[in-house]
């Protein structure tokens, strides 16, 4: 995966006009504050919703959590979004809808202007690709590479859902959401989500059994609707210190067999191949990158 990725297991959804979850959004632990203008405000609001980001900006952002703005999908509502969004203390944009390489393509121009107007750092600012309709999903891998500012990539749910005409369900979403994985592996960028709803937070078991199962199944990180959603996803999302030791030792074990010339490499009683170790390098540099961001 590229080395310019965040470190994100939690992104929580605030809607940046609501002023008491923006006041509480960045004592909830997520790794990402998600300011809100899309979905969670209303037609009538957003106009006055851009004008709240940049003093939400420094309250949701105290505790050392990312900030990322979500902006609308109809063009007219994206360009003013993206005049608003794009400035200093915001670290991505989760685009909407996106339904083509071209629509992300595009939001690069202007945010590429709107960086060099403003003097902001010439693509500092990233990308999170929302993809949320099955014309959209038959182009995700061409829409996870379209731009060097993708670093993360999402099927929305609910909306995609919707348009397939299915329900919310596991079943019928094992199999685009595994794709989403594939997709965002091959472009190098963060599998974002889990295979479930995100709308049901009070069975806080089953969201857990859900998260678990999506990182066995390559998710990384996921958002978050409401807090109690946070701290599942923060355990869920980061190998414990079990893993983390067993890859340790098993790292040793192979490159200690691998020096002695040794071609089959036995592994507390498994044999183990570059692959595996692989696997447990990823983990071992996951486990350091978030003691990093945690100050550890």
């Amino acid at each position: 995966m590229r080395d310019d990725l965040p470190v994100w297991r939690s992104m929580l959804f605030v809607p940046v006009t609501a002023e008491k979850f923006v006041r509480t959004g960045a004592d909830r632990g997520a790794d990402a504050i998600i300011l809100d203008l899309e979905d969670s405000v209303a037609p009538s609001q957003k106009a006055h919703a851009r004008t709240l980001i940049a003093g939400a900006i420094p309250q949701v952002a105290r505790n050392g959590a990312d900030v990322v703005v979500r902006v609308n999908r109809p063009w007219r509502l994206l360009v003013r979004d993206l005049e608003a969004a794009v400035i200093p203390g915001v670290a991505a944009l989760m685009l909407t809808k996106v339904d083509s390489p071209e629509h992300v393509h595009a939001c690069g121009e202007i945010v590429t202007e709107l960086e060099a107007e403003r003097g902001l750092p010439a693509g500092g600012l990233k990308f999170i690709v929302l993809v949320e309709t099955t014309a959209g999903f038959f182009r995700i891998e061409q829409i996870a590479k379209a731009h060097p500012r993708v670093v993360g990539l999402s099927l929305g749910t609910e909306d995609f859902s919707a348009d397939a005409g299915m329900q919310a369900e596991p079943e019928g979403l094992f199999y685009p959401k595994q794709q989403t994985v594939f997709a965002a592996r091959a472009a190098g960028i963060l599998p974002m989500g889990f295979i479930g709803s995100i709308a049901d937070f009070r069975d806080q078991e089953a969201f857990r059994a859900i998260v678990r199962r999506s990182r066995r199944f390559g998710f990384m990180c996921a958002s978050a609707v409401h807090p109690l959603q946070v701290s599942v996803l923060n355990e869920e999302f980061a190998p414990i210190a079990a893993e983390v030791e067993r890859a340790e030792r098993m790292i040793a074990a192979y490159d200690q067999a691998h020096a002695a010339g040794l071609g089959a490499v036995q592994f507390e009683g498994a044999m183990i191949d570059v692959p595996v170790v692989e696997r447990a390098r990823s983990v071992v540099r996951r486990a350091a990158a978030l003691r990093r961001r945690s100050g550890g």
